[in-house]
């Protein structure tokens, strides 16, 4: 698996840099990104091979679409993902590869609050989103894929909240991936300065049929002290997209970060979601829900890390395979030395609806301090017969009852979503998956 070099070289990238205005900073990163790219090994998720998937072979960097004048204009599907009887205040949209509708009430930003696309904030901001692009969350020379994100960032946003602003209304973007030859290298930043809080939910939706396209996807969130950050996704990629998704959250003393991801791609995905709590009283819980069907191919590492002490971590995840989907979740819950204290529990549960579907959840404890407390649990079966029949004694069919125990055992992700029509798309999602 290689990049055409030709087509995105060190002149390319210097070229697409320059007509963005970026800072000489961030095209500086974007050529050393680029220079270790072919250097840098793949990464290599437990128990999943990935040597024949495409994460590195697209048509075209750039895809460029018409913005959008007012929400009338949005496709049907993401138009259930917002209140249009509400004035939508903090909301961003983009086409493809083009930001193409953005609000902000004004509230927020005599509060000093930024919200913009990753561009604006590296032409406006860049000495702020210097301090966290890549620098505390996401390194660069990860892997290969962190590289060449790094190296070809096309698209993503930028949420900053200063220092005692509490921000009570949700943060909501929506990622379109309309054009089947698009290809997202987007990056999101979410910054939630000293004791101040804020709640972002995005939706990565495509609204066509998709063949042999790539998206790689990496969000940095970061919660400093006595602040907290409420992570909502919603992930429904079309089945030619293969998927790389980062998610890394880092909190500081006294801070929360809490994650309620629905990742419903229908292509093959790695999916990393990792935790650092490095400061003393931090608390981190992320819950997360997949349904996989058809032959895709799929691997989720949710990973929580105590370096402080008193830290909290908690894991929840809840999958459902059918067909002949097959899924890996890794769950690691890993206390440092010197992290007394601490409390690290997780849970992974598979649901397998067919005889072919496979399921495989791996709980992990890493554990280098004598003064903590750790669980896990883990279990891979069928729809609980008893269950079923509780139901069916009520005079509920066997399906319908399947169907009922399905939404009751995705529920605790579901119910975390803090955006109705977030809530409700996923609701639906699993509907349509699992019928």
């Amino acid at each position: 698996m290689t990049i055409d070099t030709k087509s995105f070289d060190q002149d390319y990238v210097s070229n697409f840099s320059k007509e963005l205005g970026e800072p000489g900073w961030l095209l500086d990163l974007r050529l050393q990104a680029l220079a270790k790219v072919e250097e840098l090994p793949m990464p290599k998720p437990d128990k999943t091979k990935i040597d024949k998937w495409n994460f590195t072979q697209f048509k075209n960097h750039v895809v460029k679409s018409a913005p959008f004048a007012s929400l009338d204009e949005l496709p049907e599907e993401v138009k259930s993902l917002v209140d249009l009887k509400e004035e939508n205040k903090n909301l961003y949209i983009q086409r493809d590869n083009t930001p193409a509708f953005l609000v902000l009430s004004d509230e927020l930003k005599e509060q000093g609050v930024i919200f913009t696309d990753i561009h604006t904030a590296a032409a406006k901001h860049g000495d702020l989103l210097q301090k966290y692009f890549m620098q505390n969350g996401v390194k660069v020379d990860e892997h290969r894929l962190t590289a060449l994100h790094a190296a070809l960032v096309n698209g993503g946003a930028f949420l900053y909240v200063p220092k005692n602003v509490e921000v009570k209304a949700p943060i909501q973007a929506i990622y379109i991936h309309e054009n089947a030859d698009a290809t997202l290298f987007n990056h999101v930043i979410v910054v939630a300065d000293d004791n101040s809080s804020v709640t972002y939910v995005e939706n990565y939706i495509s609204t066509s049929e998709v063949k042999d396209s790539v998206v790689n996807i990496i969000s940095e969130v970061i919660a400093n002290n006595n602040a907290k950050i409420t992570y909502g996704a919603v992930d429904t990629l079309a089945k030619g997209v293969t998927a790389y998704v980062n998610r890394r959250g880092v909190a500081g003393r006294d801070s929360k970060i809490e994650w309620a991801l629905g990742l419903m791609n229908d292509g093959d995905t790695i999916s990393e979601n990792i935790t650092n709590l490095m400061g003393d009283g931090s608390f981190g819980d992320t819950k997360t829900v997949v349904v996989g069907r058809g032959e895709q191919k799929q691997n989720f590492t949710t990973s929580v890390v105590h370096f402080g002490k008193n830290s909290e971590g908690f894991i929840l995840k809840h999958g459902v395979m059918k067909d002949s989907a097959s899924s890996i979740f890794n769950g690691i819950g890993k206390i440092e030395h010197g992290a007394s204290k601490s409390n690290a529990v997780q849970e992974s549960r598979v649901l397998m609806l067919s005889e072919k579907a496979r399921g495989d959840a791996n709980p992990i404890l890493l554990i280098d301090e004598d003064d903590v407390t750790a669980g896990h649990a883990a279990s891979v079966g069928r729809v609980d017969p008893i269950q079923l029949y509780y139901l069916m004694s009520r005079g509920i069919s066997r399906k319908e009852a399947e169907r009922l125990v399905i939404h009751g055992f995705l529920a605790p992700v579901v119910n975390e979503l803090p955006i109705e029509g977030v809530k409700k798309q996923l609701i639906e999602v699993i509907e349509r998956k699992v019928k």
